[in-house]
């Protein structure tokens, strides 16, 4: 069975994360590469730039920016389905974020988003 599930970036790397992902479309504040321990980084699955302005992890964008991002996802399937292959492959996927909001991320739609595809 292929698991995805999601962490900070920020947050110890532990065994259980199984292949790290980053899946920010801009390197996360104050890292150095070699302290994230990211296996890869697939910018193409992030929100678009201008969609992540908007949001900016306002609660209260969170219905609508989850729709629009999405839709975003469903029009660049190619990275998503790169995305998928990876899962496939390394059975457990740990995919990686920067935001502060646990609850309201892009990652969290993300997530959602693959683990119905690989149903």
């Amino acid at each position: 069975m292929n698991t995805v599930q999601i962490k900070r970036i920020y947050e110890p790397k532990d065994e259980s994360d199984g292949f790290r992902i980053l899946v920010d479309r801009l390197w996360p504040r104050g890292l150095k590469r070699e302290e994230a321990k990211v296996d890869e980084w697939l910018k193409a699955v992030a929100p678009s730039t201008d969609l992540r302005k908007w949001f900016d992890h306002d609660p209260e964008k969170w219905e609508e920016f989850r729709q629009d991002y999405t839709f975003e996802l469903r029009h660049c399937m190619s990275a998503v389905h790169d995305l998928i292959d990876k899962v496939k492959k390394h059975k457990k996927v740990t995919l990686l974020y920067a935001a502060q909001d646990e609850k309201y991320n892009h990652v969290v739609v993300l997530e959602k988003f693959i683990n119905n595809l690989l149903q």
